[in-house]
């Protein structure tokens, strides 16, 4: 498995199985609702974004519609995230 700083997971009722991708700086999902692909609305944006900082850190941002609700910071191995929202 290739090493990225965003690793996402999914699954759904049409996989056998989860599947998965990484990501690098910035990740975005339109999720959208309606009975087709032709008859489908926008329901829900989410964005992730991840930046490496000068002292070693790195800090993770959560967005749904544009607002911030949780972001993180990784200092080593430890991880601490704090909901703003």
């Amino acid at each position: 498995m290739a090493s990225y700083p965003i690793w996402n997971k999914i699954q759904a009722c049409i996989y056998k199985a989860p599947k998965s991708y990484g990501v690098k700086k910035e990740g975005t999902n339109e999720i959208l609702v309606g009975t087709s692909a032709k008859n489908s609305h926008s329901f829900i944006n989410t964005r992730i974004t991840h930046r490496k900082n000068d002292d070693g850190t790195r800090t993770y941002h959560y967005y749904i519609d544009g607002k911030l609700y949780a972001k993180g910071v990784l200092i080593g191995d430890e991880f601490k995230k704090e909901l703003v929202a």
